[in-house]
């Protein structure tokens, strides 16, 4: 830690609890505690039971997770293939470049995401490509929101790339491809695998787009969780927020290893 004293170790550290435990372990525990319960007892649920569980784990549930799974992985593949590519590519490009492109792929961002999800449902409601009423829309307008934080992701690892790595590949008579692909992406391989984990947990957990967008067979969790809480099925929906942190943790946890691993390469 940045404090060296022992009494500022521990008020650090009390400070930390103080700010993390109200702010964000607090609401996670009592959606935790609701999904093993039946009913509000006081200010606390009680009731236990895991029939919540059974219905968020089967069924359609069950789909949904699946669709939101498929959505986040093929979303956060190509927003890591885009963003990767124009990240290589701004290298090239002046100043000014740089800047257009990144303004270009922050744009999204910049906006609500129920704003690009509107775009998205007019862009593409019309031939030549007619994409509403299909899954690939609501991979599309994922895709258009979370590529931002791979491009940016990834232009910072390359700012902080050691130019003589591949200056001495070069000088070595490695054709440029070669350099691409044996020097440079493996430098970059931590990096790539952390926007690829920011990607997948950024689409797992959209909302505001995909409610505009989402055919009735292509049906995401996070929509399954509101749908729940609006229809008044608090541990329900509770149950489903649990399975779709669960979810979301395992997959951050196995690319966390797959960083490690590259790390040390």
């Amino acid at each position: 830690m940045l404090v060296h004293s022992r009494t500022g170790r521990w008020g650090a550290w009390a400070l930390f609890a103080v700010l993390f435990v109200p702010l964000f372990a607090l609401p996670l525990l009592v959606i935790l505690a609701a999904s093993f319960s039946t009913h509000w007892s006081g200010a606390f649920p009680s009731g236990p039971t895991t029939a919540h569980y059974a219905a968020a784990t089967r069924g359609e549930s069950l789909q949904a997770l699946t669709t939101s799974l498929v959505t986040a992985v093929t979303a956060s593949v190509i927003a890591l293939t885009v963003g990767t590519w124009a990240a290589l590519a701004a290298t090239d490009l002046g100043r000014k470049g740089k800047r257009l492109l990144d303004a270009l792929f922050m744009l999204p961002v910049a906006v609500p995401s129920v704003v690009v999800g509107l775009a998205v449902l007019v862009a593409f409601s019309q031939p030549p490509l007619l994409l509403n009423g299909t899954r690939w829309i609501v991979i599309l307008a994922h895709t258009i929101l979370v590529t931002a934080f791979a491009h940016q992701s990834v232009s910072a690892a390359i700012r902080r790339l050691d130019p003589m790595y591949e200056q001495a590949a070069a000088s070595l008579g490695a054709r440029p491809s070669y350099v691409l692909l044996r020097v440079r992406l493996p430098l970059l391989l931590p990096s790539l695998n952390a926007a690829a984990g920011l990607c997948f947990a950024l689409s797992m957990g959209e909302l505001s787009a995909t409610m505009m967008l989402y055919p009735p067979d292509w049906l995401p969790l996070p929509v399954r969780v509101f749908t729940a809480t609006d229809r008044g099925s608090l541990f329900t929906g509770s149950a489903l927020a649990v399975v779709l942190m669960a979810a979301t943790l395992l997959v951050l946890l196995a690319v966390s290893r797959i960083r490690t691993k590259a790390s040390y390469r």
